[in-house]
């Protein structure tokens, strides 16, 4: 029964290893630019991975919950656990980023002179992702609460991003064509996942609206978001979320 959770771990891990494939997986084509032939490689279908970065965050929630119903709650598991993430929405995230920095880039006037310099920030993800669960594994102060943005909610953000190209919706899709908004967002989440801001978690301890009143506030805008925003619903909640854990921190818990 102890290794039902583990199972669960892996394939959240499983998952993210299944979406680094799709993303490597880009077709080529024949293209002609001023009289020259070369060799393009296609932007390749990445809302696929979007699917399996979701799909692993739904079995990233139950494998704790599971481990809690069967009472076999385990270090080994906490630290399988830390490893998937920073595989499924640590490296998968900063892969997805780093494709659409090349798709931007291949929208550029200087595109064959871009060099793997120009794509590399988006592998700063993976890294401060793995130093963020690194801290949260030794930090006992966020068993009601998080400091700083969780890796989750990174990879559900990112994860939204080829959607919202896909579908376009309210034409926010030209945004992840600027090769600046991306290393805009690329930055801002670095800084998000190791910073020392308390962050609000959906962990209920009861049903008080008093005491869980951001959380329901949070719910609320989420669930009325999802059919008037479809996928933009995703980044917008994002910016609720990190915007309402400022303004109302959640309390500080200690032991």
């Amino acid at each position: 029964m102890k290794q039902i959770p583990n199972i669960l771990t892996l394939s959240n891990l499983f998952c993210g290893a299944l979406a680094i494939i799709f993303i490597l997986h880009a077709p080529e084509y024949i293209a002609e630019f001023n009289g020259t032939t070369y060799t393009v490689t296609n932007p390749e279908p990445i809302y696929w991975a979007s699917g399996l970065v979701v799909l692993a965050g739904i079995i990233d929630f139950f494998d704790g919950f599971v481990a809690r119903l069967l009472k076999v709650a385990s270090p080994m598991g906490r630290e399988l656990d830390s490893l998937a993430d920073v595989v499924t929405f640590g490296v998968v995230p900063g892969m997805i980023l780093f494709r659409l920095l090349r798709s931007a880039y291949l929208q550029t006037p200087d595109v064959f002179d871009v060099s793997y310099f120009n794509l590399a920030p988006a592998l700063l993800v993976p890294c401060f992702a793995a130093y963020r669960l690194a801290v949260f594994n030794l930090d006992t102060r966020q068993s009601e609460h998080f400091i700083g943005v969780p890796t989750p909610a990174v990879g559900f953000l990112v994860a939204s991003f080829p959607l919202i190209v896909l579908y376009n919706p309210f034409n926010l899709a030209p945004l992840f064509g600027n090769v600046w908004i991306l290393y805009a967002i690329i930055a801002v989440l670095c800084y998000l996942m190791v910073s020392s801001h308390p962050m609000i978690s959906l962990k209920f301890k009861n049903l008080s609206v008093k005491d869980n009143w951001p959380r329901f506030l949070l719910v609320l805008f989420t669930i009325a978001s999802i059919p008037v925003l479809k996928y933009a619903a995703v980044p917008f909640v994002f910016i609720v979320y990190v915007g309402l854990s400022l303004v109302v921190p959640p309390k500080a818990s200690h032991g």
